[in-house]
């Protein structure tokens, strides 16, 4: 009888049912004053009027009204580079303990985020939701003495001037709770290892030697490690050295793409939870079965507002404008695209991360994540975000029963100066180029109507290549990115597009 899983389980059960529901308007509107409460000496509070904010009738429309949008390049040229120069009480007092490494997608220079200890604990103390949400999943007692493989980047951070340095994934791995320790693997010491191939090696060889009861991290690089392990003990699929593996959680990006291929390298079904980690906080996750859409983590450390998505909001480096309306969480609406905006314990002040997202639920502040603001394409009026690409490459994987793990694509202008948008998928499947292209454009045409009229004037068509979908990981390991917290990205400029050609030809 798995004694200590049914004493793991029977205190989640009764933290949960004391735990009583979130009121997240209330919470939204209580982080938002200690936000500016604790923040009103700094440089930035005393610049931005903290003070003023927090006496005014309307608190929340008072801060939108003075303080600008941040993206990421804008804050740190105005401030938080002034850490690097060993400045103090600059967007939070003090100084933070770490910075975030944070390249997002391949091919780009680091950026570096501040993470501090207040944000340390608010990753820790979502963890903890995430664990105890996990009641209602229904999962048999024995599931809590089974380890647990986080994969992310390497937690062998680099000392730079009184801070740390590395992934936020490495961040939050090597500040786990001593008592989580005796689950976590590969452990640390495999953990440290920075070179992503000699690490995923070291976790095959010991891959026998475990008891995984769940995987964590980037759907593209689980898979890459599953098939690695398959392969080096010869197995038909995971579940026969990982008998007990039960969950997934997922993280970094949409699963659905990756679903049917993830399915493809298991012995029987596991559950999937999603999960919301960014390099600026940890911004929502699944708590209940009954859908896969994540609950914003509205009383813990991070204010959230929402620009409704649409083009003349949007400058063309992906950037907001600056008389771009917002709400609060108060007055969003279901089923609309938002730009997700954030202010956080770590100093970042209506902080544009780049992604957007739409609510299923605004009771439980349940959201899904949509897709990237750089990687909504609109260079011919197309209007495509990430999530219809990603309804897409579902039909296609469905229509010509394959499995389609990666993408990208770009509206690139061709020889004949027309504008086609050029797909590429990562995939086996042996289905003529042409009328996958077809099948795609017709599916495009009915999901969207301004793909629609992109179609009947500037957009001339739809090219594709099939490539192996270890080119996107080749890519990747190309431009030192692989692993951690990479994402490959979806839409790519032409310039950036070229790179890619080019690289693929070699």
């Amino acid at each position: 009888m798995a004694i200590l899983g049914n004493i793991i389980k029977g205190v989640i059960n009764l933290t949960d049912t004391l735990s009583s529901e979130t009121n997240h308007i209330e919470a939204q509107e209580n982080v938002l004053k200690n936000l500016l409460q604790t923040a009103k000496d700094t440089q930035f509070g005393k610049k931005h009027h903290f003070e003023r904010i927090l006496s005014s009738n309307d608190v929340s429309a008072s801060f939108a009204d003075t303080v600008p949008y941040f993206d990421y390049h804008k804050i740190d040229e105005k401030w938080w580079s002034k850490l690097h120069q060993g400045e103090t009480n600059v967007t939070w007092p003090g100084t933070p303990s770490y910075f975030a490494l944070s390249s997002g997608t391949t091919g780009k220079k680091s950026k570096r985020i501040p993470v501090t200890d207040a944000m340390v604990d608010a990753i820790r103390n979502a963890g903890i939701k995430q664990v105890l949400s996990l009641n209602h999943f229904d999962l048999p007692a024995d599931f809590f003495e089974k380890e647990i493989m986080m994969l992310g980047s390497s937690t062998d951070l680099e000392e730079n001037n009184n801070h740390l340095e590395g992934e936020i994934s490495g961040i939050s791995a090597s500040n786990i709770p001593f008592w989580f320790k005796g689950y976590y693997k590969p452990g640390e010491d495999i953990a440290k290892i920075d070179d992503w191939d000699t690490r995923v090696l070291y976790i095959v060889k010991n891959a026998k030697n475990w008891d995984i009861g769940a995987l964590s991290g980037i759907p593209a690089w689980i898979e890459l490690m599953l098939k690695e392990v398959i392969e080096y003990h010869n197995l038909k699929h995971i579940h026969e050295i990982w008998p007990n593996l039960k969950v997934y959680t997922s993280g970094g990006v949409a699963f659905a793409p990756y679903e049917k291929s993830f399915n493809s390298l298991l012995g029987k079904p596991v559950t999937v939870i999603d999960t919301y980690l960014a390099s600026e906080g940890y911004i929502a996750t699944q708590i209940r079965p009954e859908t896969d859409a994540m609950q914003l983590n509205t009383d813990n450390g991070i204010y959230f507002e929402f620009v409704p998505m649409h083009p003349d909001y949007i400058k063309e480096d992906g950037s907001l404008k600056k008389d771009a309306p917002s709400v609060s969480i108060k007055d969003v609406q279901l089923d609309k695209d938002y730009i997700l905006i954030m202010s956080t314990v770590s100093g970042a002040w209506r902080y544009l991360i780049g992604d957007t997202i739409t609510f299923t639920n605004i009771e439980k502040a349940e959201i899904k994540i949509t897709g990237r603001t750089k990687f909504f394409l609109n260079t011919v009026g197309s209007q495509l975000s990430v999530n219809k690409m990603d309804d897409a490459i579902q039909h296609l994987e469905e229509k010509f029963s394959t499995k389609i793990s990666e993408y990208t694509i770009c509206a690139k202008r061709f020889e004949d100066g027309e504008f086609y948008h050029s797909w590429y998928l990562g995939s086996e499947v042996s289905s003529d180029e042409k009328e996958i292209a077809k099948v795609l454009d017709t599916y495009l045409k009915e999901a969207n109507k301004n793909y629609k009229v992109a179609r009947s004037k500037a957009l001339k068509g739809v090219k594709v290549k099939v490539i192996p979908v270890e080119k996107f990981y080749d890519w990747s390991d190309k431009n030192k990115k692989k692993g951690g917290q990479v994402k490959m990205e979806r839409v790519m400029k032409e310039k950036k597009f070229t790179e890619w050609e080019k690289f693929l030809k070699k």
